[in-house]
C-alpha cells in the first residue's frame, strides 16, 4: 500500500489534476494506493478572505464565493465533460452551503475559530470528491472516503490536537476492508470527540497523509508538490538553489519550521516516530529524484550545511532591567503570559548576564503580546526595575541547518562573516547545543542578500557574483563592458566570478537589471531607459540591494564623485576612473578612506594614476610592507607625452593636440591636460598614499602655456590660442632639440614638497625614450634609495584604462 499526497497547486487547475491521475494511474497497477489532496490552488486563500469580509460587513464577500464557484464549475467541465451532472449537482450543494454560512457570518458580524475551521474545510471536501469522479469518469477503481471519519481530534479549532489512538484504530479498520485499488482522502480536515469540523493547521494536509501513512505502517510516504524535492533555498530568492538529495527527520523539521513551504514541520513526526521515509516529488517531473527525508543524515558537496530558510515579518521583543539579575521566576511569567494569549515564541536568546530576554514573534501578535507582558510586569515597570518592553519589527530569521554542523568548526564565523561583508545587520542570535540550526534575525529588505550570499558561500563551486553598477559608458565604459562580456567564461572557470553588471547610466538615460544586463544589448537597451538621475541611481542600487555590490564611476563629474560616502556607506564598493574625490580637499579623501575601512567596502582608484598600470598598488604594497617613500619622479600624462613625441618643426601644436583628442588620449576639454591640473591631481594622489598630508594648492605648477592660452573661456577659443601662439611652442621645441634632449612633463615629489612643469629630458634619463602616450613612475625609497623601482607602460587610452577598472573588480572579488 502507498500513501501520496498532492498539495494545492498540483489541483490548481484541470491540467495539473490531469498528470496526478496519471501518476495514480501508473502507481495504481502494482499497488493500493491511498491519495491526499489539498484543495484547489488559492481556493482556501478566497474561502478565508470572504469569511473575513462577510464579518466586516463587506459585501465583496459575494466576489469571494463567485470567484470559488467558477473555478470548480470549470474544472468539472474540463475533466468530465460528459455525464458530469451528479458532480456539478454536488458541487452546487456544497457551494450552497457555503453561501449560507457565509451569509450567516455577514449577518452576525462574527468570525469564530469554530467557523473558521467549518469555512476553510470546503476546499479540500469539494476538491477530493471532483478527482475521485474524474477518476471513475476514466474507468478507474477509485473512491473517496472523508477524513473527517477517520481522524479524530480535540476541540482545539484552526490547529487541533489528534487523538492518536481512535485515529489510527478508525484508519486501520477502515483500510482493512478497502477494495478499491485508489482512495482518495480529502486532507487538512478533521473532526472532533463531540462531531465538530476541525482542521490540522494551514498546510494539514501534509500532515494527514503522515497521519495515515503512520497508522497503516506504508514503507514510504510520498509528497507531491510542484517544486524537485526541498531545495537548499528558496528557488525564488535564490536562483542557484539546489534540491536536495538526502534529509534527516530532524533537518527537515529545522527547514520546515523556518519557512521551506514544500513541507508542513508536523508532517514529519509522525513518520519519524514510526521510521517511514518521506519522499518530496514534483507533480510536473515525475521521474524526478525528489529529496529523502529518513533518519540518515549525509553531507552533501563536503559541506555539513543542508539548506538556509527563512521566515519573515517578525517581531523581536526585549524583556530587559537591572531587576532581572538573578531574581528567578521572570522567565515562566515571561512565557506563561504569551502561552495563556495563544502567542508562539519562534525564537529565544538571553544574555547570560540574566539582565535581558529576546525573543521573536510573528509581526501580527507584537501589540497583543507587548500588552499582556505590559500588564503582567506592570508593578515591576512601575519601580524601574525593568524597562517597558521593547518592540521591533520589520525582520526576518534567516537560519542555517545541518545534522553535522556541530562536528565542523567555523560554520557560524562563516555564516556572520559573509552578512557582515554585505552589510547586513544581525540583531540577535540564537543556536541550540544540538548545533543543529544557528538562526539570525535580520531586516525583511536584508532576507534575498543573506540568502544569496550565504548560499554563495555554503553550496555553490566558490563562485563569487559581484554586481557592479556603471555610471559613465563613454569610451572607456564600452570598453570595460566589452571586456567584462569577453571574459565572462574565463572569469568563470579560473577565477571562479561571476560580474554582473545590474545598473548603466550615462548622462541622459539608465537601466537596472537585478539578473543581470545583457551586455550584447545594452546601447538599444540604455536608450528606452529611465531619464538619468545620480540620486535615483544611488537608490536604485540601495533598494536593489545585492550582495558583493560595485559602483563605478567612470566621469569626471564633480557631481558623481560626491556621492562616493554615500555608496560606502551602504557597504558598496567604489572603484573611481574619476581623479575628482581622491584629489579634493585632503580630509575629504580622508574621510573616503575612513568610511571604507568602517563599512568594509572597497574603495579602489588604480586608474587615477598611470590607468591600466599598477602604480598605485605598487606603492600601496611598498609603505605596507614598512618600505618609506623619499621621493617620486614620475611623467603621469599620457596625453602631454603623446603631444610632445608627436610635436616638431614640421607639424603645429594645435594640430598635434586635436590628434590626441581626436585619439582620445586627452579630456574633452583638453585644458585639463594642457594646464597640468590633471598631473597634479595624480601627483597629489601618489603623494597622499605614501603616507604625505598634502592639497593640490601646495603643488608648485610650471606651466608652458601662455597667459593667453589660460585666460580662454571656452575650448574652441583657447585652440585660437595655440595657433596664434605658435612661435612659443616652436622656442620650447627648438631649445630642447638644441641640447640633444626632448620635451616631457615631469611630476616630482620630494622632501613633502611636489612640482609639475615641463622639463629637458637629456639621452641618458630614463624618461628620455618614453614613446607614444607611455606612463613612467620612479619610485625612490629607503629600500630602493640610489635605483628606483620602475614602472612603464601605456598610461592613456579607452582599452588600458578599462582593464585598469577590471583589474579593481578582480581585486575587490579576490577579497
Amino acid at each position: 500500500m502507498k500513501v501520496l499526497k498532492f498539495g494545492g497547486t498540483s489541483v490548481g487547475s484541470a491540467k495539473m489534476i490531469e498528470n496526478v491521475i496519471a501518476i495514480l494511474k501508473n502507481y495504481s497497477k502494482d499497488d493500493q494506493v491511498i491519495c491526499v489532496v489539498s484543495a484547489v490552488g488559492g481556493i482556501t486563500d478566497h474561502l478565508l478572505k470572504a469569511g473575513q469580509l462577510a464579518k466586516e460587513k463587506d459585501e465583496d464577500y459575494i466576489i469571494e464565493y463567485k470567484a470559488i464557484k467558477d473555478k470548480h464549475t470549470s474544472i468539472v467541465k474540463a475533466l468530465i465533460p460528459q455525464k458530469n451532472e451528479a458532480v456539478l449537482g454536488y458541487i452546487k450543494d456544497r457551494l450552497s452551503e457555503l453561501k449560507s454560512l457565509l451569509d450567516g457570518i455577514y449577518l452576525i458580524n462574527e468570525l469564530s475559530p469554530k467557523t473558521s475551521d467549518k469555512l476553510t474545510s470546503f476546499g479540500e471536501l469539494m476538491s477530493s470528491y471532483i478527482i475521485a469522479q474524474a477518476l471513475k469518469s476514466k474507468r478507474i477503481s477509485a473512491q473517496r472516503k472523508n477524513s473527517q471519519e477517520l481522524i479524530v481530534t480535540d476541540s482545539n479549532f484552526t490547529k487541533a490536537e489528534v487523538n492518536t489512538d481512535k485515529t489510527n484504530k478508525a484508519i486501520v479498520a477502515y483500510f482493512k476492508s478497502a477494495k478499491e485499488r485508489i482512495t482518495i482522502l480529502p486532507g487538512f480536515i478533521s473532526r472532533s470527540e463531540s462531531g465538530e469540523s476541525t482542521t490540522l493547521g494551514r498546510g494539514g494536509s501534509d500532515f494527514t497523509a503522515s497521519i495515515i501513512a503512520s497508522a497503516l505502517k506504508v514503507d514510504v510516504l510520498e509528497i507531491w508538490t510542484d517544486v524537485s524535492g526541498m531545495f537548499t533555498a528558496n528557488p525564488k530568492l535564490v536562483k542557484q538553489a539546489l534540491p536536495i538529495k538526502r534529509l534527516s527527520y530532524q533537518e527537515a523539521m529545522e527547514l520546515s519550521h523556518f519557512g521551506a513551504k514544500v513541507l508542513y514541520a508536523p508532517t514529519v513526526q509522525p513518520a519519524l516516530d514510526a521510521k517511514i521515509p518521506i519522499l518530496i516529488k514534483n507533480t510536473l517531473e515525475p521521474k524526478a529524484e525528489g529529496t529523502i527525508i529518513s533518519d540518515e543524515s549525509t553531507i552533501s558537496n563536503g559541506s555539513p550545511v543542508k539548506g538556509l530558510s527563512h521566515i519573515s515579518n517578525i517581531a523581536l521583543l526585549t524583556l530587559q532591567g537591572s531587576g532581572m539579575v538573578g531574581v528567578p521566576g521572570f522567565s515562566k511569567r515571561l512565557f506563561e503570559t504569551l502561552a495563556s494569549e495563544k502567542i508562539n515564541i519562534i525564537l529565544i536568546t538571553q544574555a547570560s548576564s540574566e539582565h535581558s530576554i529576546c525573543f521573536g514573534i510573528e509581526e501580527s501578535d507584537a501589540e497583543r503580546a507587548k500588552q499582556a507582558i505590559h500588564d503582567t510586569f506592570e508593578y515591576e515597570i512601575s519601580l524601574h526595575k525593568i524597562d517597558p518592553i521593547e518592540v521591533e519589527t520589520d525582520l526576518s530569521i534567516v537560519a542555517l541547518v545541518g545534522d553535522k554542523m556541530k562536528d565542523h568548526q567555523g560554520i557560524s564565523g562563516k555564516m556572520f562573516s559573509s552578512m557582515g561583508k554585505n552589510n547586513i545587520n544581525v540583531r540577535a542570535i540564537a543556536q541550540g547545543a544540538s548545533e543543529r540550526n544557528i538562526s539570525a534575525v535580520i531586516k525583511n529588505n536584508d532576507v534575498k542578500k543573506a540568502l544569496n550570499s550565504l548560499h554563495e558561500r555554503f553550496f555553490e563551486v566558490k563562485t563569487k557574483r559581484l554586481n557592479v553598477f556603471i555610471t559613465g559608458v563613454g569610451n572607456v565604459g564600452e570598453r570595460l563592458l566589452d571586456q567584462i562580456d569577453n571574459q565572462k567564461s574565463y572569469l568563470q572557470n579560473n577565477l571562479k566570478m561571476n560580474i554582473r553588471v545590474v545598473g548603466l547610466s550615462n548622462s541622459k538615460k539608465m537601466i537596472f537589471n537585478s539578473e543581470g544586463i545583457n551586455l550584447e544589448q545594452w546601447p538599444s537597451a540604455l536608450r528606452r531607459g529611465d531619464k538619468a538621475d545620480l540620486k535615483g541611481f544611488l537608490d536604485a542600487a540601495i533598494q536593489m540591494n545585492l550582495r558583493n555590490s560595485i559602483f563605478i564611476d567612470i566621469t569626471a563629474s564633480q557631481k558623481v564623485s560626491d556621492m562616493y560616502a554615500d555608496y560606502l556607506k551602504q557597504s558598496i564598493a567604489v572603484i573611481a576612473c574619476n581623479k575628482i574625490a581622491c584629489s579634493s580637499d585632503y580630509d575629504h579623501y580622508k574621510n573616503l578612506k575612513q568610511l571604507s575601512l568602517k563599512y568594509n567596502a572597497p574603495f579602489l582608484y588604480e586608474t587615477n594614476v598611470g590607468a591600466g598600470l599598477p602604480v598605485i598598488d605598487t606603492l600601496n604594497n611598498l609603505v605596507a610592507s614598512g618600505d618609506k617613500i623619499t621621493s617620486i619622479q614620475a611623467v603621469l600624462s599620457g596625453s602631454l607625452n603623446f603631444i610632445f613625441n608627436n610635436y616638431n618643426d614640421r607639424k603645429n601644436f594645435h594640430d598635434t593636440v586635436k590628434q590626441a583628442q581626436f585619439e582620445g588620449y586627452t579630456e574633452p576639454d583638453p585644458r585639463v591636460d594642457l594646464s597640468g591640473v590633471d598631473v597634479a591631481r595624480k601627483i597629489l594622489i601618489l603623494a597622499r598614499e605614501s603616507g604625505i598630508v598634502m592639497n593640490i594648492e601646495d603643488i608648485t605648477n610650471d606651466t608652458f602655456l601662455t597667459k593667453a592660452n589660460l585666460e580662454v573661456n571656452t575650448v574652441d577659443d583657447f585652440y585660437e590660442t595655440l595657433i596664434e601662439d605658435e612661435s612659443h611652442f616652436q622656442k620650447l621645441y627648438e631649445s630642447a632639440t638644441s641640447k640633444n634632449c626632448k620635451l616631457k612633463y615631469v611630476a616630482e615629489y620630494k622632501k613633502g614638497k611636489a612640482t609639475i612643469g615641463l622639463k629637458e629630458i637629456p639621452v641618458e634619463h630614463p624618461f628620455y625614450n618614453l614613446e607614444g602616450k607611455d606612463n613612467i613612475v620612479m619610485f625612490y625609497s629607503q629600500r630602493y634609495p640610489k635605483y628606483p623601482m620602475i614602472i612603464k607602460g601605456a598610461g592613456a587610452g579607452a582599452d588600458v584604462t578599462a582593464s585598469g577598472l577590471f583589474a579593481d573588480i578582480i581585486r575587490i572579488g579576490n577579497n
